[in-house]
């Protein structure tokens, strides 16, 4: 009789849900709209929105702080994004999870044209996107916090 009850237990087990499950929260994402900051002024620049499509985060700008730039197109892009206009532009394509944040994607310098690999990830409670563009290896690179606005 034991075993049978053993199991019994043990076909039923999987069926059950486990506590910690039901109640552990959501990984925090960076799927959200984010305000990019100037390296060399410490100023606001520009607004971000990053999305998931197909398990892959993108970045499109979705506007433009300065308004003597509002108007700017990419005149130095080499791919599909030459002469389109900066604000509306997805600047972030490819992002995959990887460890505690994302990575394998690509980052574009509207102003420049310059497409970097790209790695991110969050800081202070998923308050701060660190965003890192490099050539080659990570440490050839530059890194910017954007700050979350929602």
């Amino acid at each position: 009789m034991p075993a049978r009850r053993s199991l019994l237990l043990l076909f039923l087990l999987p069926l059950v849900p486990a506590a910690s499950s039901a109640q552990a929260p959501a990984a925090p994402s960076p799927v959200g709209l984010w305000q990019t900051v100037d390296d060399h002024t410490g100023k606001p620049r520009g607004l971000v929105r990053v999305f998931e499509s197909q398990g892959r985060l993108y970045g499109d700008v979705v506007q433009i702080l300065d308004p003597d730039k509002a108007g700017a197109l990419c005149v130095s892009c080499t791919d599909d994004r030459k002469n389109k206009p900066v604000q509306g532009l997805q600047i972030i394509r490819g992002m995959q999870p990887d460890g505690d944040g994302w990575s394998g994607g690509t980052i574009l310098d509207p102003e420049t044209g310059t497409t970097y690999r790209c790695s991110m990830h969050l800081a202070d409670g998923g308050r701060k996107l660190v965003v890192r563009g490099y050539v080659g290896i990570s440490l050839l690179g530059r890194s910017q916090t954007w700050i979350r606005q929602g």
